[in-house]
C-alpha cells in the first residue's frame, strides 16, 4: 500500500483557498500512484482555529465543503483521504480525524486529550472522546489514527504524564502495528529533539511503524515547523520533511517493516531552525495579514540589525524600509552604522531628525526650561519615533515591525506607543544573548558581513541621555537571560533562582522588574513564539495581583 502525506501551510479560515490546496494535493497524490492521500490536523479551518469554531455558520461550511468537494473525489478518481476536521455529534465538537472512502466518511477517529496549558486552550472548544478504535487501512493492515496530543502521554516515557489516560494504550492492546498521527505542532527550541526522541520509543514500544504528519507555516503567533517524519518498526527515521516548505511524499506500507536503507541523523535544532523559521514566521504572518512590504525604526543596533536582515531575506530588500531617526543623545557612528548595514542589505532607508520635534515638546512640557533627561523626556524620544513610523506605515501601506528583543520586554525595557509599537514583534521571544547569536550566523552564512561588525561589538544603548549603556538600568545580558529563562520558562522562583549560584538582590529585582511590566506586555504586538511560556498567549499573568515570587 503506497500513502501519499501532504504537509500543509493553511490560512486559518480561508475554508475555500485550503480546500483548492487540499485538492490540488490529493490530485497530485493520486497521480504518484497513492492508495490513500493523508492531510494534517484540521486541514480545512487551518490550525488554531480559536473563535471561528463559534460561529455555527463556519462549521457548516466546512462540513459542506467535505460533502459537496472531498467525498465525491473518494468517489472519482476514488483513492480515499484521512483528512483532519471538526466533527459534530449533537450539541458536541470534535477534532477528529476523518477517513473518506467511497462518497461516505467511512469512519471518525476523535481526539482524546485536549491540551489545557501554554498557547493551548482545546477544552474551550472541542469535547474530549475516549472510546477508540482501530481501522484496517487496505483491509488488512490494522493502524490506530490519532490526532496530534493523542500521542503524547506515553506513561513509560514522561516521568509525570498531564492526563490520566494513553489512547495508544488502548489502540495497540486491539492489534494495530502502524501509527498515523494527524498534527498541528508548533514549534518551540527543543521540539525537534523531543520528538526525535519520543517516536522512536513509541515504535520500538510497540513494535510498530510511526507516522507523524505535522501542518506546516505561521498562524499568529505561533509558528508551525512541519518536519514529519517516518519511522519504521524498529525505530528507525525513514523521511523527514521540510521544516520551512510545503511538499508531498510517499510511504510504501512494506518499507515500514524492513530495516531502513541508510541512517538519517537527528535533526538540528540550533541557530540556524531559529533563524529559518524566524523568516517562515514573518514571511506568513506578512502575507495572510496582507501585507508586503514593513516599516521599522533602524537605530544602528543589533536588534533593529537583525530585524532588517531576516526580513529582507523573508520578503526581499525592495520590500523593507527602515527609518533612521537620530535624536539629541544619537551618537554619530549609529547613524552611520545603520546607513551601511542598510546598503550591505538593499533595503531603502530614510533619514527623519526627531531634533526639532523633540525639543519643541520639551519646551512645551517643561513650560519653557532646559531638558531635564528623565525617564518621561526618553520616553518622548521613543514615542516620536514610534509616530514616525506608524505614520509611515498608515500613509504608505506598511506592517510597522517591533524590533525589541525577550529580555527588554521581560523587565519593561520598552516604551508603550514608542519602541513598541507595531504589528509584529519578530524577536520578542528571542532573548538579547541569541540576538548576538543570529546575528553572528548571519554573517557566517552570508558571503561578506552583511552585519557590520561594530553593531555587533559595541555596548547596547537606547541612547535616549548622554553615556547611555543598557547595563546602567539592567544586569549584564548573559546575567539577566538565565534568570528570565529560570522565571519565565521553568516557573522557578526567586529563592529556587538564587540557589544557583545568582545574587538574591538581584534576583529580586529582576523578577519586580518583569512582574510591573506586566501591563506593558498586554498591550504589546505579537509575539513570535520560540520557548514554552511565551509572552502573549502563553504566559498568562494577572496584571493586579497581591503574590510575589520573590
Amino acid at each position: 500500500m503506497q500513502i501519499a502525506l501532504a504537509q500543509l501551510n493553511p490560512t486559518i479560515g480561508a475554508l475555500q483557498q485550503n480546500l483548492e490546496k487540499v485538492k490540488g494535493y490529493y490530485r497530485q497524490g493520486v497521480e504518484g500512484g497513492a492508495d490513500l492521500v493523508v492531510f494534517t490536523e484540521l486541514a480545512l479551518p487551518g490550525y488554531p482555529p480559536k473563535d471561528l469554531l463559534n460561529y455555527k455558520s463556519f462549521l457548516g461550511k466546512e462540513r459542506e465543503l467535505i460533502k459537496k468537494e472531498l467525498l465525491p473525489l473518494t468517489n472519482q478518481p476514488g483513492i480515499p483521504i484521512l483528512i483532519g476536521a471538526s466533527h459534530q455529534q449533537g450539541n458536541r465538537l470534535f477534532n477528529a480525524a476523518l477517513l473518506l472512502e467511497n462518497g461516505k466518511i467511512k469512519s471518525t477517529h476523535l481526539k482524546s486529550l485536549l491540551p489545557f496549558f501554554d498557547v493551548f486552550d482545546k477544552t474551550r472548544y472541542f469535547t474530549l472522546y475516549t472510546d477508540r478504535k482501530i481501522e484496517m487501512l487496505g483491509g488488512n493492515l490494522p493502524t490506530a489514527i490519532t490526532v496530534c496530543e493523542d500521542i503524547w502521554n506515553d506513561m513509560d516515557y514522561f516521568p509525570n504524564p498531564i492526563y490520566d489516560i494513553d489512547p495508544l494504550q488502548g489502540l495497540f492492546a486491539q492489534g494495530a502495528n502502524l501509527l498515523i498521527n494527524l498534527s498541528a505542532s508548533p514549534y518551540h527550541l527543543g521540539k525537534h529533539a523531543l520528538r526525535e526522541d519520543m517516536l522512536p520509543f513509541l515504535a520500538k514500544k510497540y513494535n510498530s511503524a510511526v507516522i507523524y504528519l505535522n501542518q506546516l507555516g505561521a498562524n499568529d503567533e505561533l509558528i508551525f515547523d512541519g518536519s514529519s517524519l517516518v519511522y519504521n518498526n524498529q525505530g528507525e527515521l525513514l523521511y523527514r520533511a521540510s521544516a520551512t516548505e510545503e511538499e508531498i511524499f510517499y510511504v510504501d506500507t512494506e518499507d515500514l517493516y524492513k530495516p531502513a536503507s541508510k541512517i538519517v541523523p537527528p535533526d538540528r535544532d540550533d541557530i540556524s531552525t531559529v533563524l529559518q523559521l524566524l523568516k517562515l514566521g514573518t514571511r506568513d504572518y506578512l502575507a495572510k495579514t496582507g501585507f508586503k512590504k514593513v516599516v521599522f525604526g533602524l537605530s544602528g543596533g543589533i536588534d533593529s540589525a537583525v530585524v532588517a536582515a531576516i526580513a529582507a531575506e523573508a520578503i526581499g530588500p525592495e520590500n523593507v524600509l527602515g527609518v533612521i531617526m537620530p535624536s539629541p543623545y544619537s551618537s554619530e557612528h549609529s547613524t552611520s552604522d545603520a546607513v551601511d548595514l542598510a546598503k550591505n542589505l538593499g533595503i531603502d532607508y530614510r533619514t527623519i531628525s526627531i531634533d526639532q520635534p523633540f525639543n519643541s515638546f520639551v519646551r512645551l512640557l517643561n513650560n519653557g526650561e532646559e531638558p531635564v533627561q528623565d525617564l518621561a523626556e526618553e520616553n518622548l524620544q521613543a514615542r516620536l519615533r514610534g509616530n514616525i513610523v506608524m505614520h509611515i506605515s498608515n500613509r504608505e501601506g506598511y506592517m510597522a515591525l517591533v524590533t525589541g528583543n525577550k529580555s527588554e520586554l521581560a523587565v519593561g525595557y520598552c516604551t508603550l506607543y514608542g519602541d513598541m509599537a507595531g504589528g509584529l514583534a519578530m524577536l520578542g521571544d528571542i532573548p538579547k544573548m541569541m540576538v548576538y547569536d543570529l546575528a553572528n550566523h548571519i554573517n557566517e552564512i552570508c558571503q561578506r558581513k552583511m552585519i557590520p561588525r561594530r553593531i555587533i561589538s559595541k555596548a547596547p544603548s537606547a541612547e535616549l541621555r548622554p553615556d547611555q549603556k543598557d547595563e546602567d538600568s539592567l544586569p549584564p545580558y548573559d546575567i539577566l537571560d538565565p534568570i528570565l529563562e529560570m522565571y519565565l520558562e521553568k516557573n522557578f522562583s526567586g529563592e529556587e533562582i538564587a540557589e544557583r549560584g545568582f545574587k538574591r538582590e538581584l534576583v529580586e529585582k529582576v523578577i519586580r522588574m518583569i512582574d510591573t511590566s506586566e501591563f506593558k506586555r498586554r498591550q504589546a504586538a505579537p509575539v513570535l513564539r520560540f520557548t514554552p511560556n511565551s509572552f502573549g498567549r502563553g504566559r498568562q499573568m494577572p496584571i493586579a495581583r497581591g503574590y510575589e515570587f520573590y
